[in-house]
């Protein structure tokens, strides 16, 4: 639950930049965002999820 939450959170800071500096338009972010919702109710959904999981672990492990 926190990674989907702080992922959220990170997603919609990129959206918020992306509209400020790089001429994103709200309406464009709508979409997306309508796309998420309808993309998550799809058979393709546990493999998102899965890889994101997968990319979290990896980016976790990583020491500097």
């Amino acid at each position: 639950m926190i990674l989907s939450f702080s992922g959220v959170i990170f997603l919609g800071v990129i959206v918020f930049l992306l509209s400020r500096k790089c001429g994103l338009k709200l309406a464009h972010a709508t979409v997306c965002a309508l796309f998420g919702f309808y993309l998550s109710s799809t058979a393709i959904a546990p493999s998102i999820h899965a890889g994101s999981q997968s990319l979290a672990g990896l980016l976790g492990g990583l020491k500097f």
